[in-house]
């Protein structure tokens, strides 16, 4: 086996210089394959910048290979076409003079036909296959003018039931042989192999004129036994191809039902995703149970399945992705929180403290300090009737003169406290 690809290039070169191009399509898939599996390859030890393989050169000329494989297969298929054209033509001219030899055969003149006839049939055997869809045309004209001309022109009794018995011990084979195909479980392989069986058929030439029909019925029984059984197999697979269709599209008509309320914006929570997923799951192993749908639906129907899964996943996807963009908001905005009332809390204790050494800084003083106070409580207090009634718009204002007023009577209480503990002390 070719290990790198210039020894692939060089086992394709000695097919193609070797080997029949029509003989060789699976060896040269192969190589194709191996080729390309290669891609770069890395050599086992390091090479000098010459001897480095070029392996766009090596591409290049494996390519060059490939289309001189294609061109000469294409000869070839040309050449068969012509070919098969030409042995049409041939077949054809030899029906067409046993034509004449049915038309101008007498009792009197029998022996030169026969003589002719049997080359006739010899240069047939001897000529290559016909296309396809004129063979069964060909074969049928073949066999009916030999069975007429051994009708007509009553060949030597002898001779003729020499080749009559030949001819019935074959066919008698061959419905023997369709006769055991109807054993074969098997009903496309018996198929084929019956066909096979009435291609040899038809090669055969004619028996006796009174054992013609019951050795055709026989041979024919068989065969419509073993039509029958492989219409009915086709019948059946047909029927198991619709009923699994049906349950396919079940299945998407389900999906959809569960989708629907999804794009239709209706609210689903977490618990509720879980258990439509859980329904999903479901039903996509129960598609994978289920085998093939006709074919001309087959794929129609995977890609209605698929796309349905996909919407499904997808608007899952989202939605729990939003969900966790949320939840990150949330946690932000309660850091921050946290953030603003810590901050509120060492800004009233930075206060206490200022107001404290405030205070205290008064000494003995505190009479006058308390005074000073009941001042600016004073004052405050005006001034908020004062922007009650006189402005609008001024709730902000009030807000925060009642909280300084609130500071400064906590200040007053503070101060008032002390007085009283130095009087009564």
């Amino acid at each position: 086996m070719a290990s790198t690809r210039q020894e692939i290039i060089e086992e394709l070169r000695h097919l193609l210089e070797t080997e029949d191009v029509a003989a060789i399509k699976e060896q040269v898939d192969h190589l194709k394959t191996e080729f390309y599996s290669r891609g770069e390859e890395e050599p086992a030890e390091p090479l000098a910048e010459a001897e480095a393989p070029d392996t766009g050169k090596e591409e290049e000329e494996f390519k060059a290979l490939l289309a001189d494989y294609k061109a000469r297969r294409a000869e070839v298929a040309a050449a068969q076409a012509k070919e098969q054209a030409e042995n049409l033509a041939k077949k054809q001219a030899i029906l067409d003079e046993m034509k004449q030899l049915v038309d101008a055969a007498t009792a009197d003149g029998v022996m030169p036909n026969i003589q002719r006839m049997k080359e006739l049939q010899a240069e047939w055997k001897n000529i290559g296959a016909v296309a396809a869809d004129k063979l069964q045309e060909i074969r049928k004209n073949y066999q009916q003018l030999q069975e007429q001309f051994y009708d007509l022109v009553k060949i030597n009794i002898e001779l003729r039931d020499l080749d009559f018995k030949k001819n019935l011990e074959l066919k008698t084979l061959l419905c023997e042989a369709a006769e055991k195909l109807q054993n074969n479980e098997n009903i496309v392989e018996a198929s084929r192999m019956l066909q096979q069986l009435h291609d040899e058929w038809a090669e055969i030439g004619p028996v006796a004129r009174e054992l013609r029909e019951g050795l055709w019925e026989r041979f024919k029984a068989a065969s419509t036994i073993i039509n029958k059984k492989h219409q009915a197999y086709f019948d059946e697979l047909h029927r198991r191809e619709q009923e699994n269709l049906e349950k396919k599209q079940g299945i998407i008509a389900q999906l959809q039902a569960i989708l629907e309320p999804i794009v239709n914006g209706v609210p689903m929570s977490v618990k509720e995703w879980e258990e439509a997923t859980e329904k999903v799951q479901a039903l996509q192993a129960e598609w994978r149970k289920i085998g093939f749908a006709p074919k001309k639906h087959n794929q129609s129907v995977y890609d209605a399945y698929r796309a349905e899964c996909d919407r499904f996943y997808e608007t899952k996807k989202e939605f729990f992705r939003e969900l966790r963009e949320q939840r990150k908001l949330r946690e932000q905005r309660h850091k921050e929180y946290l953030e603003r009332q810590a901050a509120r809390e060492q800004a009233r204790e930075e206060r206490r403290k200022q107001r404290m050494e405030r205070i205290t800084s008064g000494g003995g003083n505190l009479r006058k300090l308390r005074e000073r106070l009941v001042q600016e409580i004073k004052t405050a207090e005006n001034n908020i009737l004062f922007f009650t009634a006189k402005s609008k718009g001024a709730n902000k204002i009030v807000a925060d003169m009642r909280k300084k007023i609130d500071e400064l009577k906590a200040r007053l209480a503070e101060i008032e406290q002390q007085l009283d503990a130095e009087e009564n002390g």
